[in-house]
């Protein structure tokens, strides 16, 4: 005879024990039994302590249920809740006509600032109704039914009333879709894929270049003669200036860096152009200019009640000060940026005995590009744009965007350009493209490194990206007939004009909040 099934556990626990646990205190802890073998045997007694068992155990999971639907009941809650928290948030923002919290600039016409906005509302709205209109007819059958071309002629043949109204709109919008609408998105997606394939080509012919030039080893070298002079004690005059604005957390770093440059100072002059709003960082700065300055930096400081054009008015009115035509070069540094003490030295000979240079950029390096993710791809992105792109264009045309920072001028190539222009705010390629246009080269340096930081932080990296790409369309359509136009030779014409839509168009830098 065989053993009965609960001969292993008689006077044990049957089952295996499952434990519930649960956050909320009101509940206490229940123990659930799994079941057994014998609980499938069929009994005939109700008295039976198993099928007892069996509807306890029925209860407690009833009760477990219950409080798990209760648990996802509260997670719906919560995520509602959210949601609804982002609407108000949406349609404030939409309201204000505001895409992020800087000052709008001055140049920028409100008026069509205000109707774009508008625009862009509406197509949203109809772009919903459209949406909500196409999944009804989905769920009616109506795509079906208006597939056969001779149904959409017994509609337009039909007496009005006899067919559902919203049928017949479908019908009617049907034809407008496939008839108007569907030939120019058509039309824009073909345009969308050559631009991807030119940018990709584009990509791809700067890699290899970019692998030529460093299996050629192919860099700017100065001129000898131009080490040696440095080494003589002839220093051309130089210029450096600081443009900031409300920077309290960097200023002292960089104007300490500045003031460390190795160069006489009897032929350089810092201009610390502040443009801070905030009276306490106004007087912290200008305490800091007098410290240098009493340790012997010829070193001023300037600040602009009238704060016109941002970055590019600052700039343009400090080359208006009169000692500036005593120079030859300036230097221009963000502040946050710290050039190495040799930085002059390195990037200041590749001027001599090349009269038609005009620019000598160097490259950024990062303090913090192993901080968190954010900063990583940052590093990735930005060393692809010096590595391959300004290293590609400086050496094979001569050309590319000015960074802004980080850089020296023939000062003579500023002026021949028209100086700084406040028409928009990517200030640093407006007065790259004029002065190419002028016949001014450019000179990449990829192995001289001037340190700065890297946003941490999503929101500053978003304010970046907003300053970087809120001004290329409106510059390419300031440049591009002084682009066709320009007194150049044809092949320099043509790369100008290919590199300027690139940069304009299909945007560099990592576009992303692609909006900077």
């Amino acid at each position: 005879m065989a053993p009965p099934f609960d001969w292993w556990a008689k006077g044990g626990h049957k089952g295996t024990p499952v434990v519930v646990k649960m956050e909320n205190p009101n509940w206490s802890v229940v123990e659930l039994e799994a079941p057994s073998e014998d609980d499938f045997l069929i009994r005939n007694s109700p008295t039976d302590p198993r099928a007892k068992a069996r509807g306890k155990n029925a209860k407690q999971l009833t009760w477990v249920l219950l409080l798990k639907a209760h648990r996802a009941a509260g997670c719906l809650t919560s995520i509602a809740s959210t949601l609804g928290s982002l609407g108000p948030a949406f349609r404030r923002r939409v309201a204000s006509r505001r895409t992020d919290t800087e000052d709008v600039p001055s140049f920028e016409n409100r008026t069509v600032r205000t109707g774009f906005y508008t625009c862009i509302k509406l197509f949203l709205l109809l772009s919903l109704l459209l949406l909500g209109f196409e999944i009804a007819a989905y769920y009616k059958g109506w795509h079906h039914f208006v597939a056969s071309g001779h149904h959409l002629k017994y509609i337009f043949t039909t007496p009005f009333g006899v067919k559902d109204v919203f049928e017949w709109l479908y019908s009617h919008w049907v034809l407008i879709r496939v008839g108007l609408i569907a030939p120019p998105l058509q039309l824009l997606a073909n345009v969308c894929i050559v631009l991807f394939l030119t940018q990709s080509l584009d990509r791809l012919i700067l890699c290899l270049c970019c692998l030529w030039i460093r299996f050629k080893k192919i860099k700017p070298i100065p001129k000898e003669d131009a080490v040696a002079a440095l080494e003589n004690g002839f220093f051309p005059m130089v210029l450096v200036q600081i443009p900031m604005c409300n920077e309290k957390e960097v200023y002292q770093h960089s104007i300490a860096a500045m003031c460390k440059l190795e160069w006489p100072r009897s032929k350089i002059l810092i201009q610390v152009l502040d443009d801070s709003d905030d009276s306490i960082t106004q007087l912290l700065i200008k305490e800091e200019v007098l410290k240098w300055k009493h340790e012997g930096a010829n070193i001023v400081y300037q600040h602009r009640e009238i704060r016109d054009g941002y970055k590019a008015g600052n700039l343009k009115s400090a080359m208006s000060c009169k000692y500036v035509k005593d120079y030859e070069y300036v230097a221009i540094f963000d502040a946050d940026f710290q050039p190495s003490t040799d930085f002059l030295k390195r990037t200041i000979p590749h001027f001599k005995d090349n009269e038609d240079v005009g620019l000598v950029q160097a490259r950024w390096s990062f303090v913090n590009k192993e901080e968190n993710l954010l900063t990583r791809l940052q590093n990735i992105n930005l060393s692809f744009h010096f590595e391959v792109e300004q290293q590609v264009n400086g050496v094979l045309i001569n050309f590319f965007g000015f960074n802004g920072t980080a850089g020296v001028w023939r000062i003579k190539a500023l002026e021949d350009s028209g100086g700084w222009l406040e028409r928009t705010t990517v200030e640093d390629m407006d007065i790259a493209v004029r002065a190419h246009l002028q016949g001014w080269k450019f000179i990449f340096l990829n192995d001289v490194e001037c340190q700065c930081e890297l946003p941490e932080s999503y929101e500053a990296y978003r304010k970046q990206q907003h300053r970087w790409h809120s001004g290329p369309m409106q510059l390419f359509r300031l440049c591009l007939p002084d682009i066709i136009h320009a007194k150049v030779n044809d092949l320099s014409n043509h790369s100008l004009l290919n590199a300027t839509m690139i940069q304009l168009c299909q945007i560099q830098w990592f576009s992303s909040e692609s909006d900077a």
